[in-house]
C-alpha cells in the first residue's frame, strides 16, 4: 500500500469590512490632516476653503446677493514696509504677490513708501513711520464703490479717479472723524497723536470732511485741522506747493559723467509765490540735504552729484514769508553711461486690467527698469518682470519702459496701449 501524502492545511481568516467604517476613518483621517494644516498654514487654508466654497457655490440666478469686495494690491514698494493679515499674529515683509483684504494693517519705516492701489483705481499712497488699516474695500460691476482706510498715525497721500457710478466712495478714517474724497480729487492725509493734532490738505478736487456734528467742505488749496479729542474743526487757506515737472519720479539720468554733468530741474509756478526753496537729498525724509537754495526761478542747475538714487522737492515761499508745504519728493536716478549701449529688453503684448496696464516681459538678471517713470521692483532671478502702471484714462497712452544693466548698457522700449 502506498504512502499517503502529506497535505498542508492552510487556515484563512477575514474581518468583515463595512464600507461605512472605511469612509469614516477616511474622513476622521482628513479631519486631522486639514486641522494640522490650518494650524500650521492658517493664510494658505483660508484661501483655498475661500476657492472651495466659490468653486461650488450655486451661481445667484440674479437675485442680489451679499457684496463682494475685490483686493487691492501693491504697486510700488520703497524701504521697509510690512503686513499684518487680518487673520494673522505675525506682520511680514510687503511684496508684489500680497493682496490686501479689510482688517489688513500696513506698517511703513522711517524711509518706507507704499502704494496702493484699489479696484476702482483710487490709490493710496503710504509714507514713511505710518500705519494704516484697510477699511472699506467693496467694489461691485454697475454699483456703487466704497474703499477707505484708517491712519492710526503718519501720513497717507490719497488720489482718486472717475467714478461711474454715483454714490462712490473713497475715505480716510482718524480716531474721530471720516475724510470723503471726491472724485478726480487729490488729499495729503497727517495724524500725530504725540501732538494730538490730525489735518486733512486738498491739493485738487474737494472732500467733505465729519466729525461729530461737524460737516466741513474742504476745497482746494484748503486744510482741515483739529485735535483727535474735542476741539473745533479750523479751516485754513494755504500756499500751494509747485508741482515738479523734470526729472520725472524714479526717473533714470544716464550721462558719460554724472559729476561734471550739470543736472535740470523744472517746475511749476505757484501762485503767489515769489521764490521757491529748491532741496535735493540722499533720502525721502531729506536729514542729510546735499542742495538747498533759493531761487526766484522755476528751474535749476545742479552739478558734482556721485552716481546714485536722489530725491528732490520744492517749497513755495509769498511776500510775507509764507511758506507751502513740500511738494511730492521725486527720487531720481543718476548713472554713467557704460561703453555698452544696448541691453536684453523683451517686452509681452500689454493687458489690460480695467484702467491699469499690466505690463510684462524680460530682461537681463540684476538690470533696473524704469516704467513711466515708477522702477520695477518685481523682478525675478530669471530676468522675467511684472508691472502694473497707475490707473490711465480713457484714450490713447505710450508706455515707456527704459532699462540699464551692471555693465552700463541702456535701452529704452515704447509700447502703446488704448484704454477703452
Amino acid at each position: 500500500m502506498a504512502d499517503r501524502p502529506n497535505v498542508s492545511h492552510v487556515e484563512v481568516y477575514w474581518h468583515t469590512v463595512k464600507y461605512r467604517t472605511v469612509v469614516l476613518y477616511v474622513v476622521v483621517i482628513a479631519a486631522i490632516v486639514l486641522s494640522l494644516t490650518y494650524l500650521v498654514f492658517p493664510e494658505v487654508s483660508s484661501k483655498v476653503i475661500q476657492a472651495v466654497e466659490n468653486a461650488v457655490s450655486p451661481a445667484s440666478g440674479g437675485v442680489a446677493t451679499r457684496p463682494v469686495g475685490k483686493q487691492a494690491r501693491f504697486v510700488n514698494l520703497d524701504g521697509k514696509v510690512q503686513v499684518k493679515k487680518a487673520n494673522s499674529v505675525q506682520w511680514v515683509s510687503a511684496d508684489y504677490q500680497i493682496t490686501l483684504d479689510k482688517g489688513d494693517l500696513i506698517q511703513t519705516g522711517p524711509e518706507g513708501v507704499a502704494r496702493i492701489v484699489f479696484a476702482d483705481g483710487t490709490t493710496y499712497t503710504v509714507k514713511g513711520d505710518t500705519l494704516v488699516t484697510v477699511e472699506e474695500n467693496i467694489v461691485n460691476q454697475n454699483s456703487a464703490t466704497q474703499v477707505g482706510v484708517h491712519i492710526t498715525s503718519g501720513q497717507v497721500d490719497l488720489l482718486t479717479g472717475s467714478w461711474p457710478v454715483a454714490g462712490s466712495k473713497a475715505q480716510v478714517s482718524f480716531e474721530n472723524a471720516v475724510a470723503s474724497v471726491n472724485a478726480n480729487s487729490r488729499a495729503a492725509v497727517v495724524s500725530d497723536p504725540q501732538h494730538n493734532e490730525q489735518q486733512i490738505t486738498i491739493d485738487s478736487g474737494s472732500a467733505v470732511l465729519d466729525r461729530g456734528d461737524q460737516h466741513v467742505d474742504i476745497g482746494q488749496y484748503e486744510r482741515a485741522t483739529f485735535p483727535n479729542k474735542g476741539g473745533e474743526v479750523v479751516k485754513t487757506q494755504v500756499l500751494a506747493p509747485p508741482e515738479l515737472v523734470r526729472p520725472l519720479d524714479l526717473a533714470p539720468i544716464i550721462v558719460a559723467d554724472p559729476k561734471h554733468a550739470p543736472i535740470h530741474f523744472e517746475w511749476k509756478p505757484s501762485p503767489t509765490a515769489k521764490t521757491y526753496e529748491f532741496q535735493v537729498g540722499t533720502t525721502t525724509m531729506f536729514n542729510h540735504v546735499l542742495i538747498d537754495e533759493k531761487t526766484e526761478a522755476t528751474d535749476a542747475d545742479a552739478t558734482g552729484l556721485e552716481p546714485g538714487n536722489y530725491f528732490w522737492r520744492v517749497r513755495a515761499i509769498d511776500e510775507q514769508g509764507n511758506v507751502s508745504d513740500p511738494s511730492d519728493s521725486y527720487k531720481f536716478i543718476l548713472a554713467a553711461q557704460g561703453k555698452e549701449q544696448q541691453m536684453l529688453l523683451d517686452v509681452d503684448a500689454p493687458e489690460l486690467q480695467g484702467n491699469v496696464v499690466e505690463v510684462t516681459g524680460r530682461t537681463e538678471p540684476g538690470a533696473a527698469l524704469i516704467i513711466n517713470g515708477e522702477q520695477v521692483a518685481d523682478i525675478q532671478s530669471d530676468g522675467r518682470f511684472r508691472f502694473f502702471t497707475q490707473p490711465m484714462t480713457r484714450g490713447s497712452h505710450t508706455i515707456v519702459i527704459t532699462g540699464q544693466n551692471r555693465r552700463g548698457g541702456t535701452n529704452i522700449k515704447r509700447v502703446d496701449v488704448v484704454i477703452p
